[in-house]
C-alpha cells in the first residue's frame, strides 16, 4: 500500500474532512441512537475542535487522489493523547490502511494513548485490540468508563499503551 497517505489536515482539506465526518457520525449512529439534527448534519464540536483548538489535530487519509478517512487526535498538550474520532470508509476497510493510519499518527506523536470505543460495535472492539496489540505488545489496558452527561448509555471500552520516541512504537 505505497499509495496510503496519513497526513494533517489543512484549511484546503476541511471541506472533503468535513463530508467524512458526516459519514463517521452516520456509521456511529447505529451504536448510540443519534438522529441527525434537523438540517441533515451531525453534531460537530469535535469537528470543530480538530481545526480550531491547537491541543487538537485532524488527520485525513488518503489512498491516492481518494479520501479514504480522518482521525482526530486531542489532548496533544496533556499528559495523554486521546484517538477522539477514527474513520475509514467501508470501500477500504479490512484493507490495512485503518492500522496503518494509526500507527503513523501515535509515532508522530508519542506518549500515552487512549482510544474509546463501544462494546456493541464489534468491528471496532476486535480492529482495537488488534491495533493495541501491533502497537505495544500485551502492554496495553481496557477499561469501561461510563459517558459523560450520558447515564441512559453503556459504558465506553478505553484501550491505553504507549509509544516511545525511541522505538517509534
Amino acid at each position: 500500500m505505497t499509495d496510503v497517505s496519513v497526513c494533517l489536515a489543512t484549511a484546503a482539506d476541511r471541506p472533503v474532512t468535513e463530508r467524512l465526518w458526516l459519514m463517521f457520525r452516520h456509521d456511529m449512529s447505529e451504536f448510540r441512537d443519534v438522529l441527525p439534527n434537523p438540517d441533515g448534519t451531525f453534531r460537530s464540536d469535535r469537528f470543530r475542535a480538530a481545526f480550531t483548538d491547537s491541543d487538537w489535530a485532524p488527520y485525513l487519509v488518503r489512498r491516492g487522489e481518494h479520501p479514504v478517512g480522518l482521525a482526530f487526535v486531542r489532548g496533544l498538550a496533556g499528559p495523554n493523547r486521546v484517538l477522539n474520532s477514527f474513520f475509514v470508509v467501508r470501500g477500504a476497510r479490512r484493507t490495512g490502511i485503518g492500522l496503518r493510519a494509526v500507527e503513523e499518527i501515535v509515532a508522530k506523536h508519542p506518549g500515552p494513548w487512549q482510544v474509546a470505543f463501544q462494546d456493541d460495535n464489534t468491528v471496532a472492539v476486535r480492529f482495537w485490540r488488534r491495533v493495541a496489540t501491533e502497537i505495544a505488545g500485551a502492554a496495553w489496558t481496557e477499561a469501561r468508563k461510563p459517558v459523560p452527561g450520558r447515564p441512559d448509555l453503556p459504558p465506553d471500552v478505553w484501550i491505553s499503551f504507549s509509544t516511545s520516541a525511541e522505538t517509534g512504537s
